[in-house]
């Protein structure tokens, strides 16, 4: 019965100062960067009060993800520094309690945070990020025009099987066509049966034309024959250039499930996909390291010579700014390929989960 009071009151206090320092960091985040995007707003393109009221919601989720594991670090600094710089840490181990059962609330905090992060990651964030940049764009800078960007993705899908894909490299607004286009037509078993490749594809107000191309269907065994080449064809697709752009998506407004789809498709058409693997792996390894930071504070946060809440937030900054650090630089060699992206993008953690067992073994002796 005492046992499960004073786990009570440890998650308790831990779950306050995780909060408050979810509205800490976002204070600051906000405050350093989104009121100042929406000031450039309002005098760049005189942005309307709704618009500014959208942009500032919608940018809300991309922010409070990040502050997850700053916050449970300085709730568990916070926590277990005040607890110990009361005695009270040393009345819980008179009673015979040991340090795991002391930390134990902390750790189950840090796991249902994590895997909460990451489920806010997957179904909230994307969506966000894809209205925020709809609201931008349409709403804010009065575009209405299509804008150019790299990889155009749209797929036919039935029944769940997909059954045609047309890839293009680049989509040109200002010429209004396609570079480097791919179809490709699916049999019921979800293998390719032709292929269509053309130089580039032309908009003509009603539909798409495809020049310069080729086109082969593909045999059971993977090879390639009647092949044929055309100056002309039209492309199966009546979709808008706008209708196209406003459905393709940046990486930080995709999914897992939809990254992993796009860095399938990209791979067919030998297109570098380091920088959506780190963006992939990265869902998961951010909101873990809410646990990652909980292994390594309880221990620090026991630390005696630590006795008051300044120095606890101090060493908090100091440990996200080396996690940030690393982090970054871990991102930055995925994207470039030097080693494999999840490899590179686990560093952080790995070296986090490392230290984070090491305090705890020596903390719990």
């Amino acid at each position: 019965m005492h046992i499960r009071i004073l786990d009570k009151y440890i998650f308790r206090e831990v779950t306050m100062t995780f909060i408050f320092g979810i509205c800490a960091f976002s204070a600051v985040f906000i405050g350093s960067g989104t009121l100042f995007r929406i000031s450039q707003y309002i005098t760049d393109y005189g942005a309307s009060f709704s618009s500014v009221v959208k942009i500032f919601v919608l940018g809300l989720p991309s922010i409070v993800i990040w502050t997850f594991p700053m916050s449970m670090l300085l709730a568990v600094l916070l926590t277990f520094g005040r607890l110990s710089s009361s005695s009270e840490i040393t009345a819980m181990k008179s009673c015979g309690i040991g340090f795991s059962r002391l930390a134990m609330p902390a750790i189950i905090l840090g796991i249902g945070v994590s895997i909460f992060a990451i489920l806010f990651n997957e179904y909230v964030v994307p969506q966000a990020n894809s209205m925020y940049s709809n609201v931008l764009y349409y709403e804010i800078q009065h575009n209405t025009q299509p804008k150019s960007q790299d990889h155009i993705i749209l797929k036919s899908i039935k029944d769940g099987k997909i059954q045609q894909l047309i890839y293009a490299r680049r989509y040109d607004g200002e010429k209004n066509e396609m570079q480097g286009v791919t179809m490709q037509d699916y049999g019921t078993e979800g293998n390719v049966k032709r292929v269509e490749t053309a130089e580039y594809a032309t908009w003509d107000g009603k539909g798409w034309l495809l020049h310069d191309g080729v086109i082969y269907d593909v045999a059971e065994d993977g090879q390639e024959n009647h092949r044929m080449r055309f100056d002309t064809q039209k492309l199966p697709v009546d979709t808008s250039p706008t209708q196209i752009v406003r459905e393709q998506k940046k990486p930080e407004e995709l999914t897992m499930k939809e990254l992993r789809e796009q860095i399938d498709i990209m791979r067919t058409q030998f297109v570098d996909t380091n920088k959506l693997e780190a963006e992939l792996y990265q869902r998961v390894t951010v909101p873990m390291a809410s646990l990652i930071f909980a292994l390594v504070g309880i221990p620090l946060g026991l630390q005696p010579a630590r006795n008051s809440s300044s120095k606890g937030f101090a060493l908090s900054v100091l440990i996200i700014f080396c996690y940030y650090s690393i982090m970054t630089l871990a991102n930055a060699i995925a994207r470039a390929g030097t080693i494999s992206p999840m490899i590179a993008v686990w560093i952080p953690n790995i070296i986090g989960l490392i230290a984070g067992c090491y305090l705890m073994k020596r903390a719990s002796r």
